[in-house]
């Protein structure tokens, strides 16, 4: 499986991103552990400062500044060096779900995962081999009014070719002052042509949750990503669905990348009657957190719930919790299989760095991570893996939702 990054840019805005399946800011899932990471410091590992003593890295360190100092034909950017030495520690670790965020990056993290931006409005992904694609251009952003359309391919931003750069670095080159012109560059496979957009930043709301009533008494609820205001968007939703009749729910998890633990938790809080939602183990196998259903709220009525292969991470410990608990049935293709929690710790600088702590396991006790969860309903879509866009006469997924929602009523 490829391994793939998600962000939400807001410019191609901020995601989260992340993780990301989200093998990024995709976006990480808040830190849970109370800071308990820190506390291993050392133990898992070689201790970096033992390898800065090492006279042989010394050694090496010092030919290749020597070089550098001799032949390297640019300037240098001591800020940047320093940085890279950050990066570095990090990218040892060989997990692309743990990073280094600069002051910037940081900020922007904390920015985007509010549901409120300046930028161009989408949700992208990069996968394994750094080409970065359009999950989806968000509802009444920038982006859609340019007309960026899912699984483009961002080639070039203002001139700059982007094809070997990580996803945070093609943010900050997006990212601008509302009001500025983002140029972007796309290959869009669907036409296999090349396509220029100029695209005003703006101030974007990211809405996550879209809903409406379908045919037979059923409501129908989009998911696109797990914000802070995205608990209280569903539970609106829901609660204007029952009142309009509603006799059946089907939720729309597909292309969603994921978002915050707390925010999937809450929702799934207010869905689920009483038991576990997740549970959270360390590398030793230490139970670190376990989430319980405390809302005396649930829906009483049939639910399923549509997943695809980019329904990653705080998706799966939704669908994953409703599948366990006999709450709903899952119609579509298996998940992505992100099943790792990252904990974002600041550091004294300002700086931060996000690392993977934990696994999750569903309230059955299921790993999922890079195996995904597996629908009851099998059903491919044709001559694509999104729902991005999909015209409902269609989507076979969703008509088989309908089925299978009106078989449960």
């Amino acid at each position: 499986m490829i391994k793939k990054r998600f962000l939400v840019l807001g410019t191609f805005l901020a995601i989260t991103l992340s993780l990301a399946g989200c093998s990024a800011p995709n976006l990480s899932m808040k830190d849970n552990t109370g800071g308990k990471a820190q506390a291993e410091e050392g133990k898992n590992g070689k201790d970096v400062s033992e390898m800065l003593d090492d006279k042989d890295v010394q050694a090496k360190v010092n030919e290749i500044n020597k070089y550098i100092d001799n032949y390297y034909y640019f300037d240098i950017d001591p800020e940047v060096q320093e940085e890279s030495f950050y990066d570095g520690i990090m990218n040892g670790l060989d997990d692309p779900y743990s990073v280094y965020y600069t002051k910037e990056e940081y900020q922007d993290l904390l920015e985007d995962n509010s549901g409120e931006y300046f930028g161009v409005g989408a949700v992208v992904t990069q996968d394994a081999t750094m080409k970065v694609s359009v999950v989806r251009p968000i509802k009444g952003s920038p982006a859609e009014a340019a007309g960026v359309k899912a699984d483009d391919v961002i080639v070039e931003v203002d001139g700059t070719e982007i094809t070997d750069q990580e996803l945070s670095l093609v943010v900050e080159m997006i990212r601008g002052e509302k009001g500025t012109t983002a140029h972007i560059k796309v290959y869009r496979p669907s036409e296999d042509k090349y396509v220029e957009f100029d695209i005003q930043r703006a101030e974007v709301e990211n809405v996550s949750v879209d809903y409406r009533m379908l045919e037979n008494n059923v409501g129908y609820i989009s998911v696109t990503q797990f914000y802070e205001n995205t608990p209280k968007e569903y539970k609106e939703a829901v609660e204007d669905l029952e009142k309009q009749g509603a006799k059946g729910l089907i939720v729309d998890l597909r292309d969603n990348p994921g978002g915050l633990l707390n925010a999937v938790v809450d929702m799934c809080a207010y869905t689920l009657d009483g038991g576990n939602i997740v549970t959270t183990k360390d590398r030793d196998g230490k139970i670190t957190s376990s989430f319980d259903d405390k809302d005396d709220h649930c829906i009483d009525i049939p639910m399923v719930v549509l997943v695809n292969g980019n329904s990653a991470s705080a998706s799966e410990i939704f669908a994953g919790a409703m599948k366990d608990t006999d709450t709903a049935e899952l119609v579509g293709t298996t998940t992505f299989g992100k099943g790792i929690v990252q904990s974002i710790l600041p550091l004294s600088d300002g700086t931060a760095i996000k690392i993977t702590v934990s696994k999750y396991f569903t309230p059955g006790g299921n790993d999922i991570h890079e195996i995904g969860i597996e629908p009851d309903y099998e059903v491919e879509l044709e001559d694509r893996t999104n729902a991005v866009n999909l015209d409902y006469e269609d989507d076979l997924q969703l008509h088989k939702a309908e089925e299978v929602i009106q078989s449960m009523m």
